[in-house]
């Protein structure tokens, strides 16, 4: 039987050879950036936090900064594979940060930390030509839940501890991708073929508070971005796939309604066919995110407080198969010469660039990293 299982994984396995992600030599951070690797930007007693920055070369003048915040239930995941870093090659410092996860420390460690981060960055401005009065932030499942906190506390002293709180950790603009908004609501308006149950004593939202959501229902409303919403909130943009079978879609509109409701500026995209990041490779999202951070960052113009609706096809359907065929198992030093972007001896899922079906395929264990281990 397990014969079989690993003849059709190697199957599998082989066609990522033709896919896009094996194409050509993947480059761990793009051409004419520097990467500045683990610098440590708090300490929690003997923890240090540390997150990457990548900086454009010969830059004539402070830039604007756009901060990666990885997602992963809050559980796992890290500031490996940063995909905004694409932006340094447009003019931004780009900076992927790591905090504490549910395991390690319960809500609000994990805001508490991208505050800190914010703080630290801003106070370390001049030391890598960062304009301290452009600032955004970008993040994606539990990352878009914790940029969307960042966004609505923003000056508001709120999650504000440890050091440089003589500096501020107010942002200029949020990239949401697909993130949680209120925690209670998780498992209303479900898409079709939903799972999870997120009121679940278990669920990622109980770990993330540290007990049974039921049982920690005004902790839940801290963690809900649209208590803090104020005049202060910077602009929005959330991105949402239609068929989010982890994240349901309403889980955005409840965001979108309150900013609306608030006047404040917000661009909702939803992606039709798309589910939980599946289906978010188009040009047009990618453009369209381009163009948020460049009106919001670089421009001195102000943003208009309206809020507008927008909707695109998927990339690719949210429960397409991964092609099969016939050809030779890769080895774990083809996997990592072509995947391991960080060269650190893994990949895990925000890292990995192919298709979400080739990751579960390849990670074996299903320990949520693709390692020696899988091989």
């Amino acid at each position: 039987m397990m014969g079989k299982v690993m003849s059709a994984a190697s199957l599998a396995v082989a066609t990522i050879l033709s896919t896009s992600l094996f194409a050509q030599a993947p480059r761990q951070v793009p051409a004419g950036t520097e990467m500045k690797k683990d610098l440590t930007y708090a300490k929690i007693g003997d923890r240090e936090l540390k997150l990457d920055l990548y900086l454009p070369e010969g830059a004539k003048e402070p830039l604007p900064l756009v901060i990666w915040v990885h997602g992963g239930g809050w559980a796992k995941g890290s500031k490996a594979g940063c995909p905004a870093r694409r932006l340094a090659a447009d003019g931004y410092v780009v900076a992927s940060v790591d905090y504490r996860l549910s395991g390690e420390a319960a809500f609000p460690a994990q805001i508490e930390d991208c505050k800190a981060a914010v703080r630290w960055l801003r106070a370390n401005a001049d030391k890598y030509g960062i304009n301290p009065d452009r600032i955004g932030v970008w993040g994606s499942s539990a990352g878009g839940h914790l940029v969307a906190m960042l966004g609505t506390t923003s000056d508001s002293g709120k999650f504000d501890v440890g050091d440089h709180l003589d500096v501020s950790s107010r942002v200029q603009a949020v990239c949401d991708y697909y993130g949680p908004t209120d925690l209670l609501r998780m498992d209303e308006k479900p898409a079709p073929g939903a799972r999870m149950k997120h009121l679940d004593p278990a669920s990622p939202e109980s770990l993330l508070l540290g007990g049974p959501i039921l049982e920690n229902k005004e902790k839940a409303a801290t963690a809900n971005p649209i208590t803090y919403i104020s005049d202060k909130t910077p602009p929005f943009l959330i991105v949402h796939g239609d068929v989010d079978p982890t994240v349901s879609h309403f889980q955005s509109e409840l965001l979108f309604d309150a900013l609306k409701k608030a006047s404040l500026p917000v661009h909702f995209h939803t992606i039709e066919g798309a589910g939980h990041g599946k289906g978010f490779g188009g040009a047009d999202v990618t453009e369209m995110v381009d163009q948020f951070f460049a009106k919001t960052l670089k421009s001195d113009e102000p943003v208009a407080a309206e809020a507008k609706t927008s909707t695109s096809k998927a990339s690719e359907p949210a429960g397409a198969a991964a092609p099969m065929g016939r050809g030779r198992q890769l080895t774990y030093e083809q996997v990592m010469a072509r995947a391991d972007r960080n060269k650190d001896g893994q990949v895990d899922k925000d890292e990995f660039a192919g298709p979400p079906r080739l990751f579960t395929v390849l990670d074996r264990n299903g320990d949520g990293v693709v390692d020696k281990k899988d091989f």
